[in-house]
């Protein structure tokens, strides 16, 4: 943090890390198709406190290929790893098959993002396609974020978590729980979170907020969510998917500075 921050003498919470780059406490941004313009001006005001870009869905396909590489770039400029979003991935096994994979990874690495989604959300895979698609995608120089969980299937934890340990197992550097297990009628679901929380290293686990494309979805549970992990977890928790228009409220909450405020005192009166 800069040395010229403003209530310099007043002491953030200690348990939150706040040089980069982290190995906690990370937050990813899921750009949707955020400008460039409007990038900087994010990145300016709040790279700081950004880790990650997802370049969200498939969105990669529809840039003009020099404003991608424009915006590629500004992300690391400021640290931030820009990576492919999952269903990207999907889409191209799901339209050409297995045999497009190895040239979708080259151009991907070719283009410059260093990493890369697996997910299942909407076309499944067994065990052992989970592998291979990580394995290549390593092989092509990615590193890959593993996600698990589905958009439209509700699974055990159980198996969430055997997905998980199974994506670690064969190389991915992280895992992505994806929202949508974690909401059911419009709610969090609180036991899930925990018993996750007992089963994995979450220092590696990244817990994917709900959006609109999720029924039953609103602003406010969006809200709670975030809430509800940094009271479970403390502010270095690993928050995923955060918008380009809450990322710095987002950092006020881990912090205390947020609407909650603060759930305790550091120091006595």
């Amino acid at each position: 943090m800069s040395d010229d921050a403003p209530f310099a003498a007043i002491a953030l919470p200690p348990q939150r890390s706040r040089t980069k780059p982290r190995s906690k406490g990370l937050t990813m941004m899921a750009d949707f198709g955020v400008p460039l313009k409007h990038q900087e001006d994010v990145l300016e005001l709040a790279g700081q406190h950004l880790d990650f870009a997802k370049i969200a869905t498939g969105s990669s396909r529809l840039y003009r290929r020099s404003y991608l590489l424009d915006k590629l770039a500004l992300y690391k400029a400021h640290a931030v790893r820009p990576f492919i979003g999952g269903q990207f991935f999907e889409f191209v096994l799901a339209h050409h098959g297995w045999k497009a994979i190895p040239g979708f990874f080259a151009e991907a690495r070719e283009l410059g993002f260093e990493t890369i989604e697996i997910s299942d959300n909407c076309i499944p895979l067994g065990a052992d396609e989970r592998e291979r698609a990580t394995r290549e995608a390593i092989g092509h120089g990615l590193s890959v974020m593993g996600e698990v969980g589905s958009k439209n299937d509700e699974n055990d934890v159980q198996d969430l978590m055997k997905q998980a340990r199974h994506f670690f197992e064969v190389g991915a550097e992280y895992v992505l729980v994806e929202a949508a297990e974690l909401v059911s009628g419009g709610q969090l679901q609180q036991d899930m979170l925990s018993a996750l929380r007992e089963g994995l290293d979450f220092d590696r686990v990244m817990i994917e907020l709900p959006g609109p494309w999720i029924s039953g979805v609103s602003h406010h549970l969006i809200e709670d969510m975030k809430k509800a992990l940094i009271a479970e977890f403390g502010p270095d928790v690993n928050i995923a998917n955060v918008h380009a228009e809450d990322l710095f409220a987002t950092e006020a909450m881990r912090v205390g500075l947020g609407v909650v405020g603060p759930t305790q005192r550091f120091v006595p009166d």
